[in-house]
């Protein structure tokens, strides 16, 4: 990452007369001005729709599940393998992709060369089913892979850049959200545009193929949006005469080798949470049908309310954990609710509504509380490579998981597949109840508000400062 992208996005208020740029016309409006708070909202907004095609594009094979299959003649497992390839290139290329925003790319071109990645991968996939070519859907998924992950990487190097210190709980959050309503979009959206080609004469793998090439359209958008973001972070530095020295820090990746034990329990629980999400998930549609004897279009509302639940509360969660602090303490809530949620789904006949609410604001709760806790153990010039880390070895179970999920529904069907949920989730309660524990012993600094941190903040520069004068 370049030195400029390492400085803070806004001046303090006593440092505005440094400035040297003025602006005029629109340029000096509230909303594009980098100096007032407005920006930046502004471009949280840019930032939230930057991974929305991705996500969109990602649960394709989940909304059109019982089609694929039977347009494309796959099995359980040939079908989850969709998930797989997505997930395979990102165990070794996220890690790497956070590298290079770090230390080669910069998150601007980073981000947008994985949106082209994103791009690209979708229209090879919809070609793959419009030739009945599995093979071709399968080599899509892996280039799709290639940019989706590294993408999100991209974004909350992004986010903790721009509101490091101000309300990252909260921003992590709303990006969570618009990410699940592009799945949740196409959750709802696939199957009747599905239905709506086929009503004008185009059937099977023909039909499947023009339905994901129209849904791809939806990634352009993510690639428009990581030019705005490059455009107006470039701009910000400009204006603001974000300029330094040349930092004498020399990153390397062998330094992941001294992370701390708590980014690596963060790890454990990230893998260990959603393998028992997305790949439940992905096959929930016939879960749903099977067991409850519900119509596709009813089962698919179903499988969409985790995302349309995280869409609505990922934000309010967000801002809460932001007033309140206690991170750790709601991870563990959110595991413990999602093991509740399966149980209920594995062995109870009750109405499945309630059980996906509760997985819902459960996830939301999680994903909100643990992501921006990356950025209190790792310093800044560190985060794209530390978040690769994280969403690689989340890659990792999640390609691993797919293919054991899909094996156990051919082989033992969909009750063991949850059980085999449940331990997983376990794993991720007890590395939670450690990371507690190891914080606890050192001070407690993960459990902290955002008015505390700050406040921390301020005392730690004010103690340097006199230390500097007294020499």
């Amino acid at each position: 990452m370049s030195d400029a992208e390492k400085t803070p996005l806004l001046r303090s208020s006593k440092d505005d007369h440094e400035e040297d740029e003025e602006l005029t016309g629109c340029g000096a409006t509230l909303a594009c001005n980098p100096r007032l708070f407005l920006h930046r909202y502004l471009v949280l907004i840019i930032m939230c729709f930057l991974s929305f095609g991705s996500y969109f594009c990602y649960d394709n094979p989940a909304a059109l599940q019982d089609t694929m299959i039977k347009d494309l003649n796959l099995s359980e497992s040939s079908f989850m393998g969709f998930y797989s390839w997505y997930s395979w290139p990102n165990v070794i290329l996220c890690f790497f992709g956070g590298f290079l925003i770090d230390k080669v790319f910069g998150v601007r071109l980073g981000a947008i060369i994985f949106s082209l990645f994103v791009t690209a991968g979708q229209v090879l996939f919809a070609l793959g089913a419009y030739v009945n070519k599995v093979w071709l859907m399968d080599l899509a998924r892996f280039v799709f892979g290639i940019g989706g992950e590294s993408l999100a990487v991209a974004q909350n190097t992004y986010a903790v850049k721009w509101f490091q210190g101000r309300e990252l709980n909260m921003v992590f959050g709303l990006q969570l959200s618009f990410s699940r309503v592009g799945s949740t979009v196409n959750m709802n959206v696939m199957q009747p545009l599905y239905k709506l080609i086929g009503d004008h004469g185009m059937t099977g793998y023909k039909c499947l193929g023009i339905t994901l090439f129209i849904g791809g359209l939806i990634c352009i958008l993510s690639l428009l949006c990581a030019f705005a973001l490059g455009f107006f972070d470039k701009r910000t530095d400009r204006i603001l005469n974000r300029k330094t020295a040349a930092s004498d820090e020399v990153i390397r990746i062998t330094d992941v080798k001294d992370f701390p034990l708590p980014f690596w329990l963060m790890c454990v629980i990230c893998v260990a949470y959603y393998v028992a999400v997305f790949p439940f998930i992905g096959l929930g549609l016939v879960f749903f049908e099977m067991k409850w004897n519900l119509s596709p279009s009813a089962a698919n509302t179903i499988n969409s309310l985790v995302y349309i639940i995280s869409a609505v509360a990922s934000p309010l969660f967000g801002f809460l954990i932001d007033r309140s602090g206690k991170n750790i303490f709601w991870i563990i809530i959110g595991t413990t609710a999602t093991i509740g949620c399966h149980a209920l789904l594995a062995f109870t006949f009750l109405n499945p509504f309630v059980a996906m609410i509760c997985m819902g604001l459960a996830y939301s709760v999680l994903a909100s509380a643990l992501w921006p806790l990356v950025a209190q153990v790792i310093q800044e010039s560190q985060l794209g490579t530390a978040y690769g880390i994280m969403q690689a070895i989340q890659n990792l179970g999640l390609a691993v998981i797919s293919i054991a999920a899909g094996s156990i529904v051919d082989s033992s069907g969909y009750l063991i597949l949850e059980v085999f949920f449940l331990v997983w989730l376990c794993i991720a309660l007890v590395a939670a109840v450690i990371l507690y524990l190891t914080d606890a012993s050192s001070g407690g600094k993960l459990n902290l508000s955002a008015k505390q941190r700050r406040i921390l903040k301020e005392e730690k520069e004010r103690l340097e400062e006199e230390k500097k004068m007294l020499e």
